[in-house]
């Protein structure tokens, strides 16, 4: 794989959140506001499709994540949350090199189902936005 130096703006580090999915595209970095919780990386070969630019199916499942870390976050009481609807609309590219911002914007947490919006920007210009809706769960002890 090529390696790409990484600069990480100011406010993140690494992300704190790991799966299976998503540990062959580190290093991840995340920051944590009072609203939620922004997930990003620096663009490397690894995460792009045959033509150089980000892959779809990264910015879905890390605009998910983004989603659900920040729905979560904001849940009046510990829930679980199941992925029931997640659509992307890709508005723009992202090369290699680039920062790849996933901001969740919009959370509405209800008892049995919250939605949520986020915006992907790519050195700040837009890239892409994700609408999920999903599943609340009772937080359960494993």
């Amino acid at each position: 794989m090529d390696e790409v130096p990484v600069q990480v703006p100011p406010g993140f580090a690494r992300h704190f959140r790991k799966s299976p999915l998503t540990d062959p595209w580190e290093p991840l970095y995340s920051k944590r506001t009072a609203e939620a919780v922004v997930i990003a990386l620096r663009l490397a070969v690894a995460h792009t499709n045959s033509r150089g630019f980000a892959h779809g199916g990264l910015i879905a499942a890390l605009a998910d994540n983004a989603m659900g870390l920040t729905a979560g976050m904001r849940a009046a009481e510990p829930v679980g949350l199941l992925t029931v609807g997640l659509s992307v609309d890709f508005i723009g590219s992202c090369k290699i090199g680039q920062w790849l911002e996933f901001a969740p914007d919009f959370v509405k947490v209800g008892s049995t189902l919250c939605f949520a919006h986020c915006f992907v920007t790519a050195d700040g210009a837009p890239c892409a936005r994700a609408n999920a809706t999903f599943r609340v769960m009772p937080q359960t002890t494993r």
